[in-house]
């Protein structure tokens, strides 16, 4: 983790060299934010027009000014217009003065903090920029060799306030600076889950990794192996991990604050931790990321990393539902039938529809404590993908408030959830014959993410549930600003801003 220090400072003749300036773009010209009364960022702000330099959000220039400008060397970074700005704006803006600065080799970063004006709380403002730098060192390289044209990582960051002192900014500062630390770490754990091999981090690993977060006094984890699973009635979990040679798990994780609990939150996160498609096996391309189907889990295992250092004055539950679906000589079968936790019986039509199944006994489960909310978190469908891409997750849910909520915290979060209806009528699409349920649609595969949905329903009691399918952003193929290739560890930041808003 970068170390990070805050100051204020009254003179840019004060400033480290390098230093990192942003800046607005207005009416097609660049605003550099931080002493708009010095004379030597005058200087810079004529230097830079003459570059093609305009403030738009992602432009990145280096330059060395030659007049007497205090600075040796100068990082601008866009922001876009004003008017346009969120607080995402901030993250990768930072995100890419921190990669522009590796590529010199450098292992300090000086930043001087835009003014972004009342837009957002100060302390928002900080944790952004606090998660645009920590996120954006992430790395997941334990597996390669040390590589000659890698010249290392930034090492500290400093960060500047301007020419202003007031003592209660910065401690606003401090708190956001402290919160994104936090946010970043249990984002990074979801990552280095979901990047791990499959072989490695299969349920045994992944149960003994959620089994580490208890060495908090605030969080007790248990760990429901077969012959519990058994014991419990779990036979939709069973059904999924007995073609694998690591026998599933229920991971159950309770997190209890110091005083009188305001609300009981239960986080259910599906754990595959690898999808070959059972028998209805995926095609070999279609496999190649298939460790990321755990995600769910992993967001809700570095939740509870964040837990005991946030403290929110909620109970929070959490549920793991782990195993690994592979083609083994006893793997479930096409019309297979199972019973889940609460009684209902299951028609398997499609070994590659399990997700649905672990989430099943885990809902459950979950429901059987009777919470006051229930969020469940899963790669659920490709339909979802297909409907809203890589960089939306979709969001179906029985509470109108809730689903409101936690699309609020993920704006704040720079995490994007777009509302599905839970279409009655699409029921009998999950109806069998001879069981209680089937666990695809109808053969023309319409409105596949909502049928998930609708699945998943019959799991959840008469109590406030949300079901966020992240699909499409829990992994990225090819590197974001503040996230390199693999797993992203969506949605920990939204989760526990929503945790933190209650």
């Amino acid at each position: 983790m970068i170390e990070t220090k805050l100051s204020f400072i009254k003179d840019v003749k004060n400033l480290k060299n390098p230093v990192v300036l942003f800046a607005f773009q207005n009416n097609g010209e660049a605003s550099i934010q931080g002493f708009e009364s010095s004379e030597p960022l005058k200087a810079l702000a004529t230097m830079v027009k003459l570059d093609g330099f305009k403030g738009n959000d992602g432009e990145v220039l280096l330059t060395r000014p030659k007049n007497d400008t205090p600075f040796e060397r100068v990082f601008l970074v866009g922001l876009g217009k004003k008017e346009d700005f969120t607080l995402d704006t901030l993250r990768r803006a930072c995100a890419r003065a921190l990669k522009a600065c590796e590529l010199l080799g450098l292992k300090e970063i000086t930043l001087l903090a835009p003014k972004a004006g009342k837009a957002f709380a100060f302390d928002l403002e900080f944790q952004a920029l606090g998660e645009g730098i920590f996120l954006g060192a992430y790395r997941f390289d334990r597996y390669k060799a040390k590589s000659s044209d890698h010249k290392g990582l930034i090492e500290k960051a400093h960060i500047l306030l301007g020419d202003n002192s007031d003592s209660d900014l910065l401690e606003k500062a401090k708190a956001g600076l402290k919160r994104a630390r936090i946010y970043s770490e249990a984002t990074m754990l979801a990552r280095n889950l979901i990047n791990e091999p499959p072989s490695r981090m299969n349920p045994e690993q992944l149960a003994a990794e959620a089994k580490q977060l208890a060495k908090s006094g605030s969080i007790t984890v248990t760990i429901h192996e077969k012959k519990e699973l058994e014991k419990l009635g779990m036979g939709a979990i069973l059904g999924v991990g007995v073609g694998g040679a690591v026998p599933p798990r229920l991971v159950e994780m309770i997190y209890k604050p110091s005083g009188k609990a305001k609300k009981i939150i239960a986080l259910v996160g599906k754990g595959i931790t690898f999808d070959s498609g059972g028998l209805s096996l995926k095609p070999a391309q279609s496999m190649e990321t298939m460790k990321d189907d755990m995600s769910g889990a992993a967001a809700v295992a570095g939740v509870f990393q964040a837990l005991a250092e946030l403290k929110p004055n909620v109970e929070v539950r959490g549920y793991l539902a782990i195993a690994e679906n592979m083609p083994g000589g006893r793997a479930q079968k096409p019309g297979d039938v199972l019973k889940a936790f609460n009684g209902k019986t299951i028609e398997v039509l499609n070994t590659d529809a399990e997700g649905r199944l672990v989430l099943a006994d885990a809902l459950s489960y979950a429901s059987s404590k009777k919470p006051d909310v229930i969020i469940d978190i899963a790669t659920l469908t490709g339909a979802c993908v297909v409907a809203l891409g890589h960089l939306v997750s979709a969001i179906m849910t029985n509470d109108k408030s809730l689903s409101e909520a936690i699309i609020n915290a993920g704006e704040q979060a720079g995490e994007r959830f777009w509302p599905l209806p839970l279409v009655k009528e699409y029921q009998q699409d999950v109806k069998s014959k001879i069981a209680d349920l089937k666990n695809i649609g109808g053969r023309r595969g319409e409105a596949g993410t909502i049928i998930g949905g609708l699945f998943l329903q019959e799991f959840v009691t008469d109590i406030p549930w949300a079901h966020l399918d992240i699909a499409g952003p829990s992994w990225t193929d090819s590197d974001t600003p503040y996230c390199p290739t693999g797993g992203t560890g969506h949605p920990v930041r939204t989760l526990l801003r929503y945790l933190e808003n209650l």
